[in-house]
């Protein structure tokens, strides 16, 4: 990503702040948390189901309660930090993060639950945006790309070690925890975190004079909450006619909320990033991609154990293909992608589609006897897909945009990110859980050829995007 330092941060990463590796170690804890959330908890969504009751939806507010909150908080978590200090918000984001995990553990029903995931995602929002800003203020230019690239295999070790740890905690069943172990697994990472951060963060510049945008925040989580409201609940009030008006007007209110943007005098989104087209391809590739790996890995874990009677472990070891598949690809996709540009994104959302389709023929041939070793070799080949489409195609997209416009532009796509998983979660959970009284087995076909279109509209996308990242971008 191109960075644009200003006078105090160039000087302080010149100085070389002695203790910059420390706060590198912190910036990771942050994101090892919000990683872990994403994969542990997916994983322990049924025994929640099971334990605090509240129906299918339970299963989809779990996860997405979180991302929704995460998506629409995160494009004014970055502009937060920067008016008040990137070192308050991140403390504030940890310490809220940890406790709001802490009341996961200890929710008695599914509403405390849902809502404090609701806050948990809120509080990531404010936390995870300030770790880009701290490291280009302690790390001289020479170390920026070092300290950047470590983020790749902590994601890729979240990625494969988070579910098989979620497995063997949740099956262990330590101090007759059962699933809120996932959660506690927080507060040592958290506390860390904190502790960490009250010794180590520098002070940061702040910009009192920094305007913010409520207006355009309010219609944003106004817009998405009609979408995806409805499309959780559907299900379980058997779509009322309300849900389909909730749904429409969601689109005249995202029309209202990109119109403030452009005409706002403190945006969220810079007004010149809505007319570049190259860019507005990206953010549809991002949605249907994530909704695409989100939406499926929910809908197969709930397969999983609803259906095929997995233990969380051995949901976890069934899907792990798709984990390594992505670590194995990740580095040779970063690679390739400087030489052949975005038809490496091509080829990886082609392979994860052929990964989806082997995936339906093994819930196909499999039937309901199937063992966790037969869903590796799709998922191994859905993994190496994502491995080369998922991991470069930021670098991809930001290389259509100009350097007054990569912070808020590489925001907005994070926010994206987060939205189009609660989208994938709230679609393919939907579908699953109206076709399951039909047989779990064609449900679980439907949804997962319903992820390879989402996945096939991202491949068709992929021509609007800019041919190569930078040469700066490449590390």
């Amino acid at each position: 990503m191109s960075v644009s330092l200003t006078d105090r941060e160039q000087a302080t990463a010149e100085s070389s702040y002695r203790w910059r590796w420390l706060v590198l170690a912190i910036i990771l804890c942050a994101e090892v948390m919000d990683l872990l959330d994403a994969t542990i908890v997916n994983l322990a969504a049924t025994p929640i189901e099971r334990d605090l009751g509240g129906g299918a939806s339970t299963v989809q507010w779990v996860v997405g309660a979180y991302t929704l909150a995460f998506a629409v908080a995160l494009v004014l978590g970055g502009r937060l930090g920067d008016k008040y200090g990137r070192r308050n918000l991140f403390l504030l984001g940890a310490t809220g993060f940890t406790l709001a995990s802490l009341a996961c553990a200890a929710a008695p029903d599914p509403t405390f639950l849902i809502v404090a995931r609701a806050v948990q995602g809120f509080l990531g929002a404010l936390l995870i945006p300030q770790g880009f800003g701290i490291l280009k203020e302690v790390f001289p230019p020479r170390d920026l790309g070092k300290a950047f690239a470590s983020f790749g295999p902590v994601i890729g070790l979240s990625a494969v070690g988070g579910p098989l740890l979620g497995g063997v905690l949740v099956d262990a069943d330590l101090f007759e925890l059962g699933w809120r172990i996932v959660f506690l697994i927080n507060l040592p990472i958290g506390l860390a975190a904190v502790a960490g951060a009250l010794r180590f963060l520098p002070c940061s510049t702040r910009n009192a004079k920094l305007r913010l945008d409520p207006v355009g925040v309010g219609l944003l989580a106004v817009a998405s909450l009609l979408l995806i409201y409805p499309l959780i609940q559907g299900h379980d009030l058997d779509w009322p006619w309300w849900t389909f008006v909730s749904m429409a007007a969601s689109l005249p209110v995202f029309g209202l909320f990109a119109a403030s943007e452009r005409r706002g005098k403190a945006p969220l989104i810079e007004p010149s990033l809505l007319r570049n087209r190259s860019y507005l391809g990206g953010l549809w590739v991002i949605l249907l991609s994530f909704g695409a790996m989100i939406g499926f890995t929910l809908a197969f874990n709930v397969y999983a154990q609803a259906t095929l009677g997995f233990s969380p472990l051995r949901t976890a070891f069934a899907g792990c293909g798709y984990a390594l598949g992505m670590a194995i690809a990740a580095g040779a996709g970063s690679g390739l992608v400087p030489k052949y540009g975005r038809r490496v994104l091509a080829v990886g959302f082609a392979v994860m589609i052929v990964g989806a389709g082997l995936q339906a023929l093994t819930v196909a041939l499999a039937g309901l006897t199937a063992h966790a070793w037969a869903f590796l070799p799709a998922g191994l080949v859905f993994g190496v897909g994502g491995g080369l489409a998922i991991v470069p195609v930021f670098s991809i997209i930001l290389a259509g945009v100009s350097d007054h416009e990569v912070g808020s532009a590489s925001g907005v796509l994070s926010a994206v990110q987060q939205l189009g998983g609660t989208i994938g979660v709230a679609v393919s959970g939907t579908l699953f859980f109206e076709l399951v009284a039909d047989g779990p087995m064609r449900a679980m076909e439907i949804t997962t050829v319903v992820a390879a279109v989402f996945l096939a509209g991202a491949l068709a996308l992929v021509r609007s995007l800019p041919r190569r990242p930078r040469a700066e971008d490449v590390h």
